[in-house]
């Protein structure tokens, strides 16, 4: 007689090694889990210790006299002047205006400059071609540009943005082309003995493969783009934390300067987690893998 539960017998013997293995994995993934998060919670720790550190011995400092409070300002005196701008509600409106200035610039020139080095995927030799003028208005200080987008756009909202996107501009040009030119080459080989076209290449593999680098431009472009905006105000203004900062340091006001520096640095993480939490959105995987 032929025995019918053999094979029954041999799949049903290999069911608890698949379920050791599975549950080994899923132990080993939950540990990794809880190594990352212990770890930036080591790093948090740090943080705060080295800031409060910081700040302790800076107000010791000025509190017994070695540091003159007058020159280099004191925590005492930045939280006061802090609570003075929050009292009379001006820190609202001019932050209002600062980030204002600041998304604009920062989506035009990210916009603009994605777009661009996207295109010049397209053509090695149009890329060359725009490599030496790109690499010039990279290397022109953004101070310099001021009185230009002054005369062109006069002194109001539009050439502090104008200031905001030429800070951005030319680092995301940058950055998008360097993660279209990294694209894996296996990959469009592979498309095109499918016959695919180059705009289909662009899109399906191109575009995909190079948001990585284009998030991290994102990230690294947020704070170009607010330095963009607090130089604008600082030139020709009537509001925002620029403004506020120049009026402040005309006055030594030591305290209020720092402040100001406070909120500006406040915007600034703000915006860059607004980045990051999009990114995590759009590319999960990345930060699984991270």
């Amino acid at each position: 007689m032929s025995d019918r539960s053999g094979p029954s017998l041999t799949f049903n013997s290999a069911d608890p090694r698949a379920s050791i293995h599975q549950a080994t994995m899923q132990d080993r993934r939950t540990a990794a889990i809880l190594a990352r998060r212990r770890r930036r919670m080591q790093i948090l720790l740090c943080q705060i210790l080295c800031f409060v550190v910081l700040i302790g011995l800076w107000q010791w400092q000025t509190a017994t006299g070695h540091v003159s409070a007058f020159l280099y300002g004191s925590p005492s005196g930045i939280f006061a002047a802090l609570i003075a701008t929050i009292r009379d509600g001006s820190v609202w409106t001019d932050l209002t205006a600062t980030a204002l200035e600041t998304l604009a610039g920062f989506a035009l020139g990210n916009i603009i400059g994605t777009t661009l080095g996207l295109s010049l995927w397209y053509s090695r030799f149009i890329s060359q071609v725009l490599q030496p003028f790109i690499l010039a208005l990279g290397s022109i200080p953004i101070i310099a540009l001021a009185p230009i987008t002054i005369i062109w756009f006069g002194t109001g909202f539009a050439s502090k943005v104008a200031m905001s996107t030429l800070s951005v501009v030319v680092v995301s040009i940058i950055i998008a082309y360097k993660g279209a030119m990294g694209v894996d080459p296996d990959q469009i080989n592979l498309m095109l003995s499918l016959r695919a076209s180059r705009q289909k290449i662009f899109r399906l593999i191109v575009i995909p493969a190079s948001m990585t680098d284009i998030f991290a431009g994102l990230k690294l472009t947020v704070g170009f783009a607010l330095v963009g905006a607090i130089v604008g105000e600082f030139m020709s203004s009537t509001n925002g934390l620029g403004h506020e900062i120049f009026k402040a340091g005309s006055l030594y006001a030591i305290s209020a300067v720092f402040a100001e520096l406070v909120v500006t640095v406040i915007l600034a993480l703000v915006l860059s987690s607004i980045v990051t939490r999009v990114e995590r959105w759009l590319l999960p995987w990345r930060h699984d893998l991270s």
